[in-house]
């Protein structure tokens, strides 16, 4: 993101859905939050971020890839949602004891079978998910 809003944004080096859930487990270890990161109680908390990403696009109508049209304060608002979407989808996986960079891989694999190459057309969209 290229808005300057008094914070330093740089570029950052690619970082491991690994390393994310090492880092959540420590934020919450030291915070005493494992008590209350049971499996529902994430998957609860992960429904609420996913409403309040919907919420940012509720009355916006179709948007532009790359989001030409939006405001700096609006793009900070969309990574930050983003964000607790996937801080707590990591860690529910993690609580739940499962490896989501494997299994978001296994799953791409059963896509391309799925939905195979050769039953695309670019003016189709009854093969897509």
């Amino acid at each position: 993101m290229d808005c300057s809003n008094g914070f330093l944004k740089t570029r950052s080096r690619d970082v491991s859905l690994k390393e994310l859930s090492r880092r959540l487990a420590e934020f919450a270890e030291v915070r005493g939050w494992d008590q209350y990161h049971s499996p529902r109680n994430l998957l609860l908390a992960l429904v609420g971020e996913v409403g309040e990403l919907s919420e940012i696009f509720q009355w916006k109508g179709e948007v532009a890839k790359g989001l030409p049209n939006w405001s700096c304060d609006d793009k900070e608002r969309l990574e930050e949602e983003l964000s607790d979407v996937l801080l707590y989808l990591i860690r529910l996986a993690d609580v739940c004891g499962l490896d989501l960079g494997q299994a978001a891989l296994t799953k791409i694999v059963k896509n391309a079978q799925k939905y195979p190459v050769s039953n695309h057309t670019p003016t189709s969209t009854s093969n897509q998910p």
